[in-house]
């Protein structure tokens, strides 16, 4: 395997500081959050955005798409929302004479899908994403159509307490590398958006980074250097989310799967790449750790009955999973 070198990380890491910039222009006081957001990004994950109406996760979305300069599309999901209004249809078209069922697609064909409060839509339609979020193809009618590269899917949704909301299925939530929570903005945030912003008007979003550049960087996570004693860290870190395996677990129901090794994997050299390294560290890990685990761990009746949540219990994981029981060079440690 080629890894990548120290140029081309210095270069690609100038043009992801610049998209931040970019969008910490537009979206204010979501630093942290938006820098999740690209990290998920560059480890081509799909994110669910989960926070009340009206703090910018729309927003946030929108305004990626454009500093990207990518195809996007935007469904609203509603109760009456069907598979076939996702996916695409087939219609009926006469052509040289003859009648032909010619495949019409539907939103899902584009770079990145807004999938505006998803968790509005019926289990049917929610599981009309499944093949396009991992295979990246759409079936219909037992024809596979190929879906744009790259192809994302950042989903917004609402809390699920509140009334008219599906919870998405575990096999759904899977899909999604990372599930980030949206955060309420601070007062001095609030006063820097009454400043700058106007109701019902857009703010003006420029493109900053090509398809082809954005192609290269993703390239380029891949040749990040994950070593050995970090790939362990997170066989064990995932490992330990499984009843018997770790103290924490005795108030988990069910752990993670396999996929959440290697979002965790593939986050951990984004963030790396973020940061100008060429190899992924444990503080890599532990930075993705909760948003990559707190969507595919379910806790048992005891752990609701004490008042836990998810991001509660990853932080208690964290604290017993030791990075390794031996001491390792500083470079594999480094944030």
């Amino acid at each position: 395997m080629e890894f990548a070198k120290d140029e081309e990380i210095t270069l690609a890491k100038e043009k992801i500081d610049h998209l931040t910039r970019h969008l910490q222009q537009v979206i204010f006081g979501q630093e942290e959050l938006i820098q999740l957001v690209i990290t998920g990004l560059l480890a081509r994950g799909h994110i669910l955005l989960e926070g009340l109406p009206g703090l910018g996760k729309t927003e946030l979305v929108k305004t990626l798409s454009k500093s990207l300069g990518l195809g996007s599309k935007r469904v609203q999901f509603t109760p009456d929302l069907l598979p076939g209004d996702i996916t695409g249809n087939p219609i009926l078209q006469e052509i040289n004479g003859q009648r032909e069922f010619i495949f019409q697609p539907g939103p899902l064909f584009t770079n990145i899908l807004l999938a505006d409060e998803i968790n509005r839509a019926s289990p049917k339609t929610q599981s009309a994403m499944l093949e396009a979020m991992q295979e990246r193809c759409v079936t219909v009618i037992g024809e596979t159509h190929s879906l744009p590269l790259p192809f994302f899917v950042l989903a917004t949704q609402n809390p699920i307490d509140l009334e008219g909301t599906y919870p998405l299925p575990e096999a759904q939530l899977d899909r999604f590398l990372f599930k980030l929570q949206v955060s309420r903005n601070d007062v001095s945030t609030l006063e820097q958006i009454v400043n700058k912003r106007e109701l019902g008007q857009e703010p003006e979003v420029n493109s900053v980074m090509t398809e082809d550049e954005l192609n290269d960087i993703l390239k380029l996570v891949r040749q990040i250097y994950l070593p050995d004693v970090v790939a362990n860290y997170i066989a064990r870190l995932v490992d330990s989310t499984h009843r018997g395996q770790s103290k924490a677990a005795s108030h988990i129901k069910f752990g993670a799967s396999p996929r959440a090794a290697l979002s965790l994997a593939s986050a951990a050299k984004a963030r790396a790449l973020m940061h100008g390294r060429n190899n992924a560290s444990f503080e890599d890990v532990k930075a993705c750790a909760h948003a990559v685990l707190r969507h595919r761990i379910i806790l048992d009746y005891n752990a609701k009955i004490e008042g836990l949540d998810n991001d509660q219990l990853i932080d208690q994981l964290l604290e017993e999973v030791p990075f390794q029981d031996t001491a390792v060079p500083a470079t594999l440690s480094a944030s």
